[in-house]
């Protein structure tokens, strides 16, 4: 493992310490290099976003694919990564273990395994499935450095079953089994949000605004979170801008292009990089 890998994993590590931090969603090398020019800490990657600039739906993209974003999200910023790696790309606990293994050998700080199974007749994997595959990254961690943080999500409210009863059985079972940090996307409320940082404590959370939303980063801070992330926001939103403009020149019109970021605001950014 490089020394540069090594020092984001650490950085990654202590911003999960105290506080609470914006995690933003690139989805190409270029949206994480604006983000980083912003300020951001660090960054993380969309399962969404990605596949949708290749041109399909979420959890529809191959590992090998997705492999190969993630070494372009590490070399694209000096920032700590954290991947979206779906429910870990395997059948098995052991195929499972064998995706976090090359996850890691990309370089990325963090990584979550989420609990969904695809299958929309049976959406989550049974509580002890779940665990076991969530353990079998947690091996595959620690057999390469160790390092590398290890987010477990809740899929329930994503899922069609927004139970938060299972919810938080799943996600303190996910932190007993070695969860660096915890994640249930979906949940929105004040109540929701004060039951799960309350059940995983004092491990940290992670807490999903992809859209316009009343809380604030210190509002969120108040409640004990320490990490919040966008998922396909920003990607959601390029595409609205895009779509609008494309639908503007359908119909033979140009005032789409209103607002459009600057060739040379665009090329003073990247003018760096060769």
């Amino acid at each position: 493992m490089s020394r540069c890998v090594a020092k984001k994993r650490a950085a990654f590590r202590a911003l999960h310490e105290s506080g609470c931090f914006i995690l933003p969603n690139p989805w190409d090398a270029g949206s994480a290099r604006y983000l980083a020019s912003l300020g951001f800490q660090a960054l993380a990657t969309t399962s969404s976003g990605f596949a949708w600039s290749t041109g399909h739906a979420d959890n529809h993209v191959t590992r090998d694919l997705v492999l190969g974003h993630l070494r372009t999200m590490v070399d694209a910023t000096d920032l700590p990564v954290n991947a979206d790696f779906e429910n870990g790309f395997g059948a098995t606990p052991a195929d499972v273990a064998a995706s976090v293994e090359l996850a890691v050998a990309t370089g990325v700080a963090g990584l979550s395994i989420e609990d969904s199974t695809g299958d929309a007749s049976a959406p989550l994997f049974p509580l002890d499935v779940a665990v076991a595959r969530l353990q079998a990254a947690r091996r595959a961690i620690d057999a390469n450095g160790g390092d590398t943080l290890l987010v477990g999500r809740a899929e329930n409210f994503f899922a069609g079953t927004p139970d938060l009863s299972d919810t938080l059985a799943r996600l303190t079972a996910y932190a007993a089994a070695g969860a660096d940090c915890l994640y249930a996307p979906g949940i929105h409320t004040r109540e929701q949000i004060e039951a799960v940082v309350a059940a995983v404590a004092p491990k940290p959370v992670n807490v999903l605004i992809g859209g316009p939303s009343a809380f604030t980063l210190s509002d969120l801070a108040a409640l004990g979170v320490r990490r919040v992330s966008v998922g396909g926001g920003l990607a959601r939103a390029a595409w609205g801008g895009f779509m609008r403009a494309a639908a503007t020149l359908a119909d033979g019109r140009f005032d789409g292009f209103e607002g459009a970021a600057s060739g040379a605001q665009l090329n003073a950014l990247f003018s760096g990089n060769a």
